[in-house]
């Protein structure tokens, strides 16, 4: 087992965030709630119950153990460096800070493009609790820009008032997310009118007569578990910042596979697959009523504004986080990197935040040709979150190489898993790029000429001391 150096590494310093303010458990529900579990399911019930040909479980499980692995990855990286900037700090001081930087760019567009993802339907899902328009325009706007500031107030308050209301929002979305499963399953089984019946496919990667298309669900999956990485940008907050962050990581992965298994295995059989496909905009909400009515109906569309509420909150406190540690060494403007005295956080980084997503709410819906350059970064959130996981992989890699080749089970654990779960998700880049309409290329072509541009602005313009480290490496662990 890897042990933290006897003396820091150079550049740890004392966290100015507020120190040991939150335990593991609440690290791992901010986790588990930038994940947005019910905003996940419902935005790929139907189409992983199609592509997977209902094997959707294995499916998932099958992307969780890559997952698993490079959670452990950012375990032992923060072992190493418990910094918030995290992989931003982990692949720029292992293997290059060109490429760390542009890294750090990534975990920025991956998280607003996640986030947003779940802000463009917060209004509507709020609005479908009350029963009103789904579609009206200002109340849209008026609802999103209110629940994001107040999420902001909170976000600026403090770390243990947004672990507090995670856990709040938390614990209700995961009972009536779960609570449904179970009478799905229940519903099922029973042979209830309209159900679709459980076969031995449902217990296949291949699916129900082998027509599944296992690489296309996993696409879905890995699109799926993005965002519980979220437990290592609070580090410095965390009891324990070395090693509890990173136990948070591999403790949501784990908690989010059950819940992601559950709930496509619970609910994809209480309709028929063509209605569950005919629905698929709105498929929890429409499971929902066919279980109980439009009453459950809405208790679901309340669990998913809570989901979106939840992923809204913590993609601010994440987001201002990653600025911090990049703004920490000039990488980004300074002013990034004030901390609030009072409540100990990145007040000015939050605000910019919230303020941008504001900004992208009002945009999305008053302006339809650049609301098309937002939903083409949201579609693209999968390939940048598996561009940074397979990095910062690599960088575990790297750092840990002594290990590595010293003993086989380091071989093993730090060499060989790390580099086949990075393959993994290269290998999604690569099947995701083939099939990715031109409008999707120009917006990741951006992305990264944007990143470029800021890279150089912060290696000659700023002149970021993030280039004058020396690259590390771990040594050797004692036979």
């Amino acid at each position: 087992m890897d042990r933290p150096a006897a003396a820091p590494p150079v550049g740890l310093q004392p966290s100015r965030l507020q120190a040991d303010a939150i335990g593991t458990a609440q690290d791992t529900i901010i986790g588990m709630a930038n994940a947005a579990p019910t905003v996940s399911v419902g935005l790929t019930l139907a189409v992983l119950a199609a592509t997977a040909a209902y094997g959707a479980g294995p499916v998932i499980l099958l992307c969780a153990v890559p997952m698993l692995i490079i959670a452990n990855a950012y375990r032992r990286l923060n072992l190493w460096m418990p910094n918030c900037g995290a992989s931003f700090e982990w692949v720029g001081r292992s293997i290059n800070p060109y490429l760390g930087f542009f890294t750090g760019w990534l975990m920025i567009c991956g998280n607003f493009a996640g986030t947003s993802a779940g802000i463009v339907v917060l209004a509507p899902s709020i609005l479908a609790v009350f029963g009103a328009n789904a579609a009206s325009t200002w109340p849209n706007i008026l609802i999103a820009t209110a629940v994001i500031l107040l999420m902001l107030v909170i976000a600026v308050a403090g770390i243990r008032l947004t672990a507090r209301t995670q856990i709040g929002m938390g614990a209700i979305e995961y009972a009536i997310l779960i609570g449904f499963a179970v009478a799905g399953f229940v519903a099922v089984l029973g042979h209830h009118h309209g159900t679709f019946q459980v076969t031995r496919g449902w217990f296949s990667p291949a699916g129900i007569g082998g027509k599944g298309d296992v690489a296309g669900g996993l696409l879905i999956a890995v699109f799926m578990f993005t965002g519980w990485d979220a437990t290592v940008y609070v580090n410095e907050e965390v009891r324990g910042r070395r090693a509890n962050p990173g136990l948070s990581a591999m403790l949501a992965v784990a908690f989010l596979t059950v819940i992601f298994i559950v709930a496509n295995m619970g609910l994809q059989g209480v309709v028929s697959p063509g209605k569950l496909q005919a629905n698929a905009s709105s498929a929890l909400a429409f499971v929902a009523q066919a279980l109980g009515g439009s009453g459950w109906a809405k208790v679901m569309a309340f669990s998913l504004a809570l989901s979106v509420i939840a992923t809204t909150g913590t993609g601010i406190v994440i987001l201002a986080r990653i600025i911090y540690g990049m703004a920490s060494y000039r990488a980004l403007p300074t002013a990034l990197g004030a901390i609030n005295r009072r409540w100990s956080t990145p007040a000015v980084a939050s605000v910019l935040v919230g303020l941008v997503f504001v900004a992208i709410i009002w945009i999305y819906l008053l302006s339809s040709s650049v609301a098309s350059v937002f939903t083409d970064l949201i579609n693209v959130t999968g390939v940048l979150y598996a561009s940074f996981y397979a990095l910062t992989a690599l960088s575990a890699i790297v750092y840990y190489r002594r290990r590595v080749f010293s003993r086989a089970w380091d071989g093993i654990l730090i060499g060989i898993l790390p580099f086949a779960a990075a393959g993994f998700l290269a290998w999604i880049l690569i099947k995701t790029l083939q099939t990715a309409p031109a409008s999707q290329m120009w917006t990741l072509a951006g992305v990264v000429v944007i990143g470029l541009v800021l890279m150089l602005i912060a290696r000659f313009g700023l002149k970021s001391s993030f280039w004058e480290f020396p690259r590390e490496s771990a040594p050797k662990s004692p036979r």
